[in-house]
């Protein structure tokens, strides 16, 4: 599972907007994941848990949202698992899962955790963008955060995914929820103005001194999501934003208690493909 990152490199990276190719995000999110599983893990691991589903720093979970409804004998591929705890809940319930992810540092931890809990499923490194599988093999696809924002094509991504789920098969995915990226990306109350335009769809870059991307992540208007799923043939089923729930005071990068309680931070898509 990935939910937006925060910048460690040692020395800080310069910050722009600008066009990446796919190659550019593909390297970028791969080193940048590499890099930083390790703090990422020790930071929100405890959050995510070893085998549990949490959508989003909300903490919705899929023991109590259901987007995927009964997972019991069906087929699952987890895109962007990270450390795959999603993946090992799923397999709790009965599913057969795969779990899936650019980075071979998150798939390290994913190694790590399944021999802490005993709980076992098969790791994949691979690009969304190619999905190493045949048509019509999987019933659902999901991700938490994982692979939808770090892709240049995303559109490409949901072809993909149409073509190896079956007919009537379900796509899950949460993302950070568009809105915000009209706010500077900060938990307090600088983050309260908008600064932005909704329309820009220039992806966020770090890049360094040589203008060589580091952190890449994109943004697309709810509308462009929408026109992306059904250019691919799917059904939009539900569109849920998760509220910030009472008593949650964890902050984490952007999502704070503050922000949280007047605007959503993440947008889930559940779609059905025709």
């Amino acid at each position: 599972m990935v939910i937006e990152a925060q910048p460690t490199a040692e020395a800080a990276p310069a910050v722009t907007r600008r066009p990446v190719t796919d190659a550019e995000s593909r390297t970028a999110s791969r080193r940048w994941w590499d890099a930083d599983a390790d703090d990422y893990q020790a930071e929100h691991g405890a959050f995510l848990g070893d085998a549990d589903f949490v959508w989003c720093p909300e903490g919705l979970r899929e023991a109590d949202a259901r987007l995927l409804g009964d997972v019991s004998g069906r087929r699952i591929l987890e895109l962007g698992c990270g450390a795959a705890s999603a993946a090992r809940w799923l397999a709790g319930q009965g599913a057969e899962v795969v779990a899936m992810d650019l980075s071979a540092g998150m798939l390290r931890h994913a190694r790590t955790a399944a021999n802490r809990t005993g709980v076992r499923v098969p790791l994949l490194q691979a690009d969304a963008l190619a999905l190493p599988f045949g048509a019509r093999t999987f019933d659902v696809v999901c991700t938490a955060f994982g692979a939808v924002p770090f892709v240049a094509d995303s559109q490409r991504v949901m072809r993909e995914v149409a073509r190896v789920l079956r007919p009537g098969g379900s796509w899950v995915f949460s993302i950070t929820h568009p809105m915000r990226w009209i706010f500077l990306d900060d938990p307090g109350t600088a983050g309260l103005t908008a600064v932005h335009s909704y329309f820009d769809r220039r992806p966020y870059v770090e890049q360094d001194g040589a203008g060589v991307p580091g952190y890449v992540e994109q943004h697309r208007t709810l509308g462009d999501r929408v026109r992306e799923l059904v250019a691919a043939g799917f059904v939009l089923r539900d569109l849920v934003e998760p509220e910030w729930p009472e008593g949650h005071e964890q902050v984490w990068g952007q999502w704070s208690p503050l922000r949280g309680a007047l605007f959503p931070g993440t947008a889930i898509f559940v779609a059905e493909l025709r």
